[in-house]
C-alpha cells in the first residue's frame, strides 16, 4: 500500500499517519520531521531549506523531490509507505507520479483530511511549534488554500482521492480512513 496524506497545517496529518502506518505495517515518510531534523543537523539539504521554513514558505520542489527519490530507494519501503507532508501542489503530485513510474511503483491513494480553516488555525495555535507563529501560520494557511485545492483536483481526476472528515476525534478519523481503504481494496 502506497499512500499520501493531505491536509492543512493542524489537520492531524502526523497523528493519523502514525496510526495508519502502525495499522497497515508500513513505514512513515514524514517530510516535515525529516526537514526539521536536516535543519537541526545543519546538513546541506537542511541549509537549503532554512530560509524558506523561516518565512513560512514551501521548500522548493527540486530539493524535496530529490530527497524523496533517494528515500524511496531504501529497502524498508519495498512493501509500501505513507508519505506525509508531500506533495503539497499539483506539480509536486505530478513529479511524484513521474518518480514512482521510474521506480516501478504506483500510488494507491491520496487521503484528504478535510478540516475547516478556523479549526486548522486554532489547532495550529494550540500546538505551539516554532513554525506556527501567527504571521507564519497565516502565510501557511494562505499557501495551503492557494496550492492545495488544485492538488485535490489532480487526485480526484485520477480517482485516487479518499476524503475523510478530519474535524472529529482522532480515533473516529482513523476508523473512517481504514474503512474507506478497506472498501476500495475489495
Amino acid at each position: 500500500m502506497r499512500l499520501v496524506i493531505l491536509g492543512g497545517p493542524g489537520a492531524g496529518k502526523g497523528t493519523q499517519a502514525q496510526q495508519l502506518c502502525s495499522n497497515l505495517s508500513i513505514p512513515l515518510l514524514a517530510v516535515g520531521d525529516i526537514l526539521r531534523a536536516e535543519i537541526a543537523g545543519e546538513t546541506d539539504l537542511g541549509k537549503l531549506a532554512v530560509p524558506y521554513v523561516e518565512k513560512g514558505e514551501l521548500v522548493p520542489d527540486e530539493i524535496l523531490i530529490k530527497f524523496i527519490g533517494r528515500r524511496l530507494l531504501l529497502w524498508d519501503v519495498f512493501n509500501g509507505w505513507l508519505l506525509e507532508g508531500y506533495p503539497r501542489t499539483a506539480f509536486q503530485a505530478e513529479e511524484l507520479d513521474f518518480l514512482l513510474e521510474e521506480l516501478a511503483q504506483e500510488l494507491d491513494w491520496a487521503i484528504w483530511l478535510k478540516v475547516p480553516i478556523e479549526v486548522l488555525r486554532s489547532r495550529s495555535i494550540e500546538r505551539d511549534r516554532s513554525d506556527d507563529h501567527p504571521e507564519i501560520l497565516q502565510r501557511r494557511l494562505d499557501l495551503f488554500h492557494e496550492r492545495t485545492i488544485p492538488l485535490l483536483e489532480y487526485y480526484e481526476y485520477r480517482n485516487k482521492l479518499l476524503t475523510v472528515n478530519g474535524d472529529q476525534s482522532p480515533e473516529q478519523v482513523q476508523q473512517d480512513i481504514l474503512q474507506l481503504i478497506e472498501a476500495k481494496v475489495k
